[in-house]
């Protein structure tokens, strides 16, 4: 084979050695802007639901709190009916307590 055609047959081969390379460069370029892209959307997603299970555990404390502000509500106001009844059944007791204390201090002076 002559010469020439065997330097052109090299040059050939070497300029789609440069083509396959430059093919596979890009290729990997592409494939590393898809790994980038996927594993963002792999963080979006996993900070999306993170934040859901959060919103989801605060919501779960809030009705918890408010079931024990409307227990201890509750309990309140039975104390406190039990202190009204009470009051009410020694009204009557203290009434002639005051009475009597009234009268002593009434006939001390006299």
């Amino acid at each position: 084979m002559p010469r020439p055609e065997v330097l052109d047959r090299i040059q050939e081969a070497e300029q789609e050695a440069d083509e396959i390379v430059a093919e596979a460069e890009q290729d990997r370029e592409d494939r590393i802007a898809e790994a980038r892209e996927e594993a963002e959307e792999i963080r979006e997603s996993a900070r999306e639901e993170a934040e859901a299970a959060a919103e989801d555990r605060l919501e779960a404390a809030r009705e918890e709190i408010e079931a024990e502000r409307e227990q201890i509500i509750e309990d309140g106001e039975t104390a406190r009916d039990d202190l009204e009844q009470q009051a009410s059944e020694q009204i009557d007791e203290v009434v002639e307590y005051v009475t009597d204390l009234f009268e002593e201090a009434v006939h001390a002076q006299t």
